[in-house]
């Protein structure tokens, strides 16, 4: 049996105001999804990836990323509907690791960790404690409550799954219609319990331009 990432590539650069995908940018001389990837080549405990593309790109990152244990999936209009695309090639394994491909600073360690809880729970979840005090608003902008920050986490990914688990998640979402934003939320429909896993703060995700120098500040701190 094996573990396979899946990593998702197939979104825009619409919010960072560019013509081509935000993970073709330039990150400290390599592209955002050659880091990504690359991060998860470093795995022993992961034996093939799947990236998720937009068809424009596929020349592109095939050229990029031409290590024989990655291959290349179309990836659908939503993030849920990218994953099952992926998840569609696969006959048989034992975990699906889903990562986002704009999360290029992920650290090996916390990836095995995560891998880890999730052999032992069947799903887990990087993220980090939330720092600041959050509030909760009506639709009016008003405050309504003041949840306790302790246990407030922020989720990153990767969000890894024991498999047969995850197709049954999938299934009953499609089959009701449901199309989730975090892959974390398809578990909790079926009632399975998600173990979080605390990752590193620096595991960002990178959505607008400012994302970028503060993604270089991240890796010149790493050198």
């Amino acid at each position: 049996m094996s573990n396979i990432a899946i990593i998702l590539g197939a979104g825009s650069g619409s919010r960072m105001k560019i013509d081509k995908s935000k993970l073709l940018l330039d990150l400290g001389g390599k592209t955002v999804i050659q880091r990504s990837v690359d991060a998860f080549l470093d795995i022993s405990d992961i034996d093939e990836i799947i990236v998720t593309l937009r068809e424009e790109d596929v020349d592109e990152f095939s050229s990029l990323i031409t290590d024989e244990r990655v291959s290349f999936v179309i990836g659908g209009k939503t993030r849920q509907k990218s994953v099952k695309n992926a998840v569609d090639t696969i006959d048989e394994c034992d975990l699906i690791i889903i990562h986002d491909g704009a999360r290029p600073l992920v650290k090996s360690e916390d990836i095995e960790k995560a891998i880890r809880q999730a052999k032992d729970f069947g799903a887990a979840s990087l993220g980090v404690k939330v720092k600041d005090t959050i509030k909760v608003t009506d639709k009016d902008g008003f405050v309504v409550s003041t949840p306790d920050r302790s246990t407030l986490f922020s989720v990153q990914t990767p969000q890894i799954f024991n498999f047969a688990l995850y197709k049954q998640a999938i299934e009953k979402a499609e089959k009701e219609n449901k199309d989730f934003t975090d892959d974390c939320q398809l578990i909790e429909y079926i009632g399975h319990k998600v173990k979080m896993v605390e990752g590193s703060y620096s595991n960002i995700k990178i959505t607008t331009q400012e994302d970028i120098p503060l993604a270089e500040s991240f890796l010149k701190m790493r050198n």
